[in-house]
């Protein structure tokens, strides 16, 4: 597809040497950043044609849908571009929970001085009931 506006965006980016670009996806109203993902380029495209964060699955090589199978999307209200082009960053609307442990931000523990986690978050939701 020969879409120029989007052609003009893959020319500021800059995928790495695998087709994939950092994306780091942060709750619109909270500010909370909830995960980081991968995207090729044609997540990114169905996520700009879509108005849904799509990434690339690089464990099962294949494009999809962030909540596809729990139903926790993220609706894009606003997309940036790092000073390099080299990541990605969404603002979005979370639908329940970003991170698929249960929790609204894949970044629910805190690493303490002598190395130790500890979950900072409350669940969500329970994993085992919607996985």
């Amino acid at each position: 597809m020969n879409d120029p506006i989007f052609n003009e965006l893959k020319a500021r980016l800059k995928f790495d040497a695998q087709g994939l670009i950092p994306a780091i996806i942060q709750d619109v109203k909270t500010q909370k950043v909830l995960t980081l993902c991968y995207m090729n380029e044609l997540a990114l495209r169905t996520t700009l044609e879509k108005g849904f964060i799509y990434l690339f699955r690089r464990s099962q090589n294949k494009l999809m849908m962030k909540g596809e199978t729990s139903g926790h999307t993220q609706a894009v209200q606003e997309m940036r571009v790092d000073c390099e082009g080299k990541s990605l960053l969404f603002l979005i609307n979370q639908n329940v929970a970003g991170c698929h442990k249960g929790y609204l931000s894949c970044y629910f523990e805190k690493i303490g001085p002598d190395g130790q986690a500890q979950v900072t978050d409350e669940l969500v939701f329970d994993p085992k009931k919607v996985y």
